[in-house]
């Protein structure tokens, strides 16, 4: 179908963890109130709760947590000592936690940890190295790897939404230890995969959000691959493509796109049309006029574009059910005002009853969603930046080195 290719990605299967010493890095990387400095949204740490669950359950292995929490500077760099509380909550077993990550502290309780039982270490950031990118092979000689590995007989990365990111907890480990992806990193292959390799037609791409230039990026993939029957635009994308086409959006929109600084894109977005893109735009959307909200049709835009308009919603909606594989990703409008979330809400709706497999892309997206009607046709991806990446045609780092591990460590 398409040259993207997914490496082969060893799995629990394939290595022994059974009352093993293992290290697992994972992601319960959560949005934190500035000002009071608690947990927004819990829901990675609900999710990573469950396979961790499984994972001791089933193989008992005394299981080392690691995660990072923000950037260091920012006000949701923390410590995780109220993750590790959630996770006893959710998991029912009494999660351990250490506050320190390589010292001695860390390294003594990685020590006295017994088959059955869990630690978490604190934030991984908090090692200097740890926001470093660079490549597995010196990833592997960190301070950070060569301190923990000896303590470890194996890794398991089960963090896919930081795939993307080239760090000692990522790519490091997997050059000098067994290794695998977890149960959650395999469902997202498993999605990909099927996103992929499959022939099913056909197929739509639902992209919106901020993210334009990264955006611009995945049709252009899509359509080298020749992925997409249909791509359905959205949010700051839909307008760029409609400027790219010659379409007037009235002048507080322009300006609008020319602070965020999508106006230089336009050249890009034609050459993508021309490139012969199927790429569909609104004609409608919901304004804001004075306060008040508008149903307007294109080429009659005055006031603040906010969301998708009825008509559109309607249209797309059509597509979505008559699909057989639909990848979403960004909300449709500015969902932070409840008046504008329809347009996301029914394009949602259009996917949970189509008969589609459907892979919703992480991200703002994710907080829309009604967990009530999800089903197994549906993958909700945790990993939006690394999705996004995989679908611009990137090589995701974290999947390098567990195929560089398999190659070493399996044969």
């Amino acid at each position: 179908m398409t040259n993207m290719r997914i490496p082969r990605i060893p799995t629990l299967r394939e290595i022994n963890i059974r009352e093993k010493r293992v290290f697992m890095r994972i992601d319960i990387n959560v949005p934190i109130d500035p000002d009071k400095g608690e947990i927004l949204d819990d829901r990675r740490i609900r999710v990573h709760s469950q396979t961790i669950k499984e994972i001791v359950e089933k193989y008992s292995p005394a299981l080392v947590l690691g995660s990072h929490q923000g950037r260091p500077g920012e006000p949701d760099f923390i410590t995780l000592e109220r993750h590790a509380e959630l996770l006893s909550k959710y998991t029912g077993y009494d999660i351990k936690f250490v506050n320190d990550v390589i010292g001695p502290t860390a390294r003594e309780a990685i020590r006295k940890l017994k088959p059955g039982e869990i630690l978490l270490l604190d934030n991984l950031r908090l090692v200097s190295e740890e926001v470093i990118e660079a490549t597995p092979e010196k990833q592997s000689y960190t301070i950070f790897v060569r301190r923990l590995a000896p303590l470890f007989d194996a890794y398991v990365n089960d963090a896919f939404a930081t795939a993307h990111r080239s760090q000692p907890s990522i790519v490091g480990f997997p050059l000098v230890l067994p290794s695998a992806a977890g149960p959650l990193f395999e469902k997202e292959i498993m999605a990909l995969k099927r996103v992929v390799e499959s022939f099913e037609s056909p197929r739509i791409f639902v992209l919106g959000g901020t993210k334009v230039r990264d955006l611009l990026r995945v049709i252009e993939n899509l359509v080298r691959n020749k992925m997409a029957d249909r791509i359905l635009t959205t949010g700051l994308l839909a307008q760029l493509f409609l400027v790219a086409k010659g379409i007037g959006l009235g002048k507080e929109n322009m300006r609008f796109l020319e602070e965020k600084g999508i106006l230089p894109l336009i050249p890009k977005a034609r050459y993508v049309l021309l490139m012969g893109a199927p790429v569909e735009t609104p004609i409608d959307f919901k304004v804001l006029i004075d306060g008040e909200t508008r149903n307007v049709s294109i080429g009659e835009i005055n006031g603040k574009i906010m969301d998708i308009g009825e008509q559109t919603t309607r249209i797309y909606s059509e597509f979505i059910k008559d699909a057989k594989i639909v990848v979403m990703r960004g909300p449709a409008g500015v969902i932070e005002d409840e008046r504008f979330r329809n347009g996301t809400i029914k394009l949602l709706d259009a996917a949970y009853n189509s008969k589609a497999f459907v892979l919703i892309g992480g991200g703002h997206l994710s907080s829309m969603i009604d967990e009530s009607k999800l089903n197994e046709h549906i993958h909700v991806s945790t990993g939006g930046n690394a999705l996004l990446l995989f679908l611009s045609g990137e090589t995701l780092p974290a999947l390098k080195a567990l195929e560089l591990s398999a190659k070493m460590f399996l044969g």
